[in-house]
């Protein structure tokens, strides 16, 4: 039976607050440093590695954060949330997005089916549709193939499954398996949708409308906008749209779509990726092979979590090491620095799903907490973040710690040599020098030139940005996510902050509004 206690009531913790400094700069200098490069990791799914070497803690730091783990009972909590316990207790149901990828546990039935089962047809049917849409069984009212996928969708249905195309779109073209071209329309701004649609041949493309209630306003709004401009070019915009909703939804035995898949409330936006959300956009754009074997890295990397032992549980280590970084040495930010611009988009779905999940003021139980959770999440793609803020990293009044991610190969598999060595080798020496660069600075009499050092990070390194990769990528980091919301004892499954906003645009587009939010209305010429 497991137990939800806050973290400042846990002795281990108590214990951690008492841990001794680690001087990063000396233990990354030397022969130290290579030793710890070496033996600090954990293996992850997918031929992927966690390198920890380059973060504030030793052996003692370890164990005591895996006593942490261990008090707060989150391996069992996480076993808690496969086998189907009610974990979302803000909107008491429960959470179900490791079950799109593969059974951990019991089978869990709700809505008086087999979850697993739901998820597996609805795989199956999106597989079906993109395979006759690939050879021709489905095309446009002239009877042509369609070309291009539109995904319309907001939050979790937009951020994830951009990011997870953008990741694969290189990939795809040069292994064989690009089938359509993807684009994405988010912004409720008129521009985003207008821009799109200039740049799309609408004739030839299908449009997936993705809203799990049917009613969001943001992407109502845009389905009517691409409605326009089908009637416009003379389509039947039932002839040219597919739904991604809820089985109770207003979208889902509609007229007005070719065809509708299903997702259900025990997944929330941010982790949907994996389910329909993901699942019809990615296996239109790539062929549903590719999307199975993306599913099945994420399902490699989520039967890791479930080890109890921190040192083979590469998202329990990393969760922890945040914890320690957040809860003990008081950093209030985390970088996420892929160097691969393939995941160009990936900090921005990283930034959703952890602060979404984890920007709580309260417990579980609605109770304030006396210590800080979830960290401000940011990044870009290295090289280029380097000649934009890596400077206040450096050497700025705050120590922010840093998530690198690096592949040893590129994905294209062509390249140049140029004054001795590839793009790629040039990549990798970047991400290589940042590592040692922060942990260990540089010392000038010139304090303007001076580098302290002693700028934590880690890394994930794989052999190549692949389908299989990314899913367990992916998973590495929903489920470090997920193990921090139970150790900060939050809700990480519901996003109240997000609706007070909406509601309040409702009041502003009723004109039902007084005293400030009136005058910013005026001003705004609503």
């Amino acid at each position: 039976m497991v137990e939800w206690k806050n973290l400042d009531s846990l002795a281990s913790f108590q214990a951690l607050l008492d841990s001794d400094c680690v001087d990063l700069a000396a233990v990354m200098s030397g022969d130290n440093g290579a030793d710890r490069a070496k033996n600090y990791s954990v293996k992850m799914g997918a031929g992927l590695v966690y390198n920890y070497a380059a973060k504030e803690v030793d052996e003692d730091v370890i164990e005591k954060l895996a006593a942490l783990a261990k008090e707060a009972q989150l391996v069992d909590k996480y076993a808690a949330l496969y086998n189907g316990e009610v974990v979302n207790t803000g909107e008491k149901r429960l959470v179900l997005h490791q079950l799109t990828r593969g059974q951990l546990g019991e089978a869990v039935t709700a809505d008086g089916v087999d979850k697993r089962t739901f998820y597996v047809e609805q795989q199956q049917k999106i597989a079906d549709f993109a395979n006759k849409v690939h050879n021709g069984e489905i095309t446009n009212a002239a009877g042509e193939k369609f070309t291009t996928v539109v995904q319309i969708g907001i939050g979790g249905s937009d951020l994830g499954p951009r990011a997870m195309y953008l990741a694969l779109e290189n990939w795809a073209k040069k292994n064989g398996t690009f089938k359509m071209d993807a684009k994405f329309i988010s912004n409720v701004d008129p521009d985003d949708a207008a821009a799109v649609l200039a740049s799309t041949d609408v004739a030839h493309a299908i449009f997936i409308l993705v809203s799990k209630s049917g009613t969001t306003l943001e992407t109502l709004t845009n389905e009517s906008f691409v409605k326009d401009a089908l009637a416009k070019a003379g389509l039947d915009a039932s002839k040219h749209m597919i739904a991604v909703t809820s089985e109770t939804s207003p979208l889902a035995k509609s007229d007005d779509y070719l065809a509708a898949f299903f997702m259900d409330d025990y997944i929330g936006g941010r982790f949907s990726s994996t389910s329909a959300v993901g699942g019809a956009v990615l296996s239109l754009a790539f062929g549903p092979e590719v999307f199975d074997r993306f599913l099945k890295g994420a399902a490699e990397e989520d039967a890791l979590a479930k080890n109890a032992d921190i040192r083979e549980n590469p998202a329990l280590m990393d969760a922890m090491i945040g914890v320690y970084e957040r809860n003990v040495l008081g950093y209030p930010a985390t970088a996420v620095l892929p160097y691969s611009q393939a995941l160009s988009r990936f900090p921005a779905h990283l930034q959703q799903l952890d602060m979404e999940s984890n920007g709580k003021s309260v417990n579980r139980f609605g109770d304030p907490v006396d210590y800080v959770t979830g960290p401000v999440i940011f990044g870009e793609p290295g090289t280029n973040g380097q000649h934009s803020f890596y400077q206040l990293l450096h050497q700025g009044t705050d120590i922010i710690p840093l998530q690198f991610i690096g592949f040893k190969n590129s994905q294209i598999g062509t390249d140049v040599d140029i004054q001795g060595s590839t793009s790629q080798q040039k990549l990798c020496a970047n991400v290589a020098a940042q590592i040692v660069a922060f942990a260990c600075g540089k010392k000038d009499e010139n304090s303007n030139k001076n580098f302290e050092g002693g700028r934590p990070s880690s890394i994930i390194i794989g052999e190549q940005l692949t389908p299989e990769s990314l899913g367990a990528l992916l998973a590495h980091f929903e489920n470090k996510v997920m193990f921090q919301g139970f150790v900060w004892n939050v809700n990480s499954f519901d996003q109240e902050g997000v609706q007070l906003g909406k509601v309040l645009a409702k009041k502003v587009l009723a004109h039902e509004t007084d005293g400030a939010l009136r005058v910013f209305s005026d001003l705004l010429n609503i």
